[in-house]
């Protein structure tokens, strides 16, 4: 008890603290991100085995605990020393200890990036409620946004128990009351929805996946629909520059898919953190 109230009444002790226990779970997050794609690939074989009536294929258990994290070139288990975030790859000089070949500089990032959101959402909520389900968010929003950046997919896994989660907390007020909510789970859906099947119409393809319209219901259960449109913005933003200086340096086409889940994750931080100052500043005032 005396720590907490150590946290409570000293803001620098807590930035600390939940930057280090944001590089904490920034390591857990690349677990997250690199297993639970072949987790559903894996649920999906065996899907389409039992629609086809046959057994799938036996394979070993895979899940976010199971095997031990190894070197993908040796398979040589990972040593907890080394599993240290950020220090461990700087240790290893990010090298396999066992046969030296390179460990992607990505793991720390995403280690450095899980503190550097908890120190941020800290600073912004202070200690309360508000940063416990902050964070949760905040975390969430790097897994989806890397998940996606890899493999175009944004796991209902994740989306929908944040969405639930969202309205939850906000039925006691955390972010937003409990009806402007589910309005923003209910806008954000649509509105992406109707823009997927505008896209379709006119330019008889798709232009972003169903898991979008569930990130931005999410994003809305967080933060009520009065902030639905600062997300769109920031993501739009985001998603405008970045994409236009990546097909610029790649010279890849226009038909190139971009995917639009990490813009929208940003935004979704963005929009929970200062959503309602931005509009505010728009505005002149919060509406409803």
């Amino acid at each position: 008890m005396e720590f907490l109230d150590l946290l409570r009444t000293t803001p620098a002790l807590l930035y600390v603290t939940m930057t280090l226990v944001g590089l904490c779970v920034g390591s857990m997050l690349n677990v997250v991100i690199h297993r639970l794609p072949k987790m559903m690939e894996a649920g999906w074989r065996a899907e389409c085995a039992a629609l086809e009536g046959r057994e799938a294929a036996p394979s070993p258990t895979y899940n976010l605990f199971t095997p031990r994290s190894a070197c993908p070139q040796c398979g040589t288990p990972i040593k907890p020393i080394h599993n240290v975030p950020v220090i461990g790859w700087l240790a290893l000089r990010g090298k396999c200890a066992h046969c030296n070949a390179p460990i992607s500089p990505r793991y720390p990032l995403v280690e450095l990036l899980g503190g550097a959101v908890a120190a941020l959402l800290a600073w912004r909520f202070g200690y309360s409620t508000q940063l416990a389900f902050a964070l949760v968010f905040g975390w969430a929003m790097i897994a989806l946004a890397f998940i996606d950046f890899d493999t175009q997919l944004l796991p209902d896994d994740i989306t929908l128990p944040m969405l639930w989660l969202g309205l939850i907390a906000n039925t006691f007020g955390t972010f937003a009351d409990l009806r402007s909510a589910v309005l923003g789970a209910v806008a954000g859906y649509l509105l992406l929805w109707c823009v997927y099947w505008a896209f379709r119409l006119l330019m008889k393809k798709e232009g972003m996946g169903f898991g979008d319209f569930k990130l931005l219901a999410a994003i809305g259960a967080w933060t009520g629909w009065q902030v639905i449109p600062v997300a769109i913005l920031v993501s739009a933003g985001l998603g405008a520059v970045v994409g236009s200086l990546f097909l610029w340096i790649s010279r890849r086409g226009a038909d190139t898919r971009i995917p639009f889940g990490p813009y929208l994750a940003l935004a979704g931080i963005v929009s929970l953190a200062w959503g309602r100052e931005l509009v505010v500043l728009w505005l002149g005032r919060f509406p409803g």
